[in-house]
């Protein structure tokens, strides 16, 4: 009598569905984490920005004509209301990232609008709103 190797359809149809229950959970969680690791050019790029307007006021005593970090992958840079005293940098998302953006001033207050929660006290860099 001959045996017949293989797996049935029941078989089959288990492991589609352990494989749609992974992939359901998996799935987001990889988008949240690969979302994260892009933000880090807003931060760092604001920092940095931050850091070079200081160096800049040093020279000049005012932040008029004040330097904005270079543009990169995911997020433009702009210096907004540039004055003697005060100045605004802002990192806004592209493309996948459009939803999420940052801002910082010249007296190091942090803002964040994204989709996982806006704060008007620290740049949002996680689910659930936190800082």
């Amino acid at each position: 009598m001959k045996t017949t190797r293989g797996f049935t359809l029941i078989e089959l149809m288990i492991v589609v569905v352990v494989v749609a229950l992974l992939s359901s959970v998996a799935i987001p969680s990889y988008t949240s984490y690969v979302a994260r690791g892009k933000l880090i050019e807003a931060t760092s790029g604001l920092s940095n920005g931050r850091v070079k307007m200081e160096q800049f006021f040093q020279d000049n005593r005012t932040y008029v004509g004040g330097p904005a970090p270079a543009t990169t992958e995911n997020f433009t840079f702009a210096v907004s209301g540039p004055s003697n005293t005060a100045y605004t940098i802002t990192a806004t998302g592209r493309g996948s990232m459009s939803a999420y953006s940052y801002t910082i001033d010249q007296s190091n207050t942090k803002t964040s609008n994204t989709p996982w929660g806006n704060s008007t006290n620290c740049w949002v860099v996680k689910k659930g709103g936190g800082c």
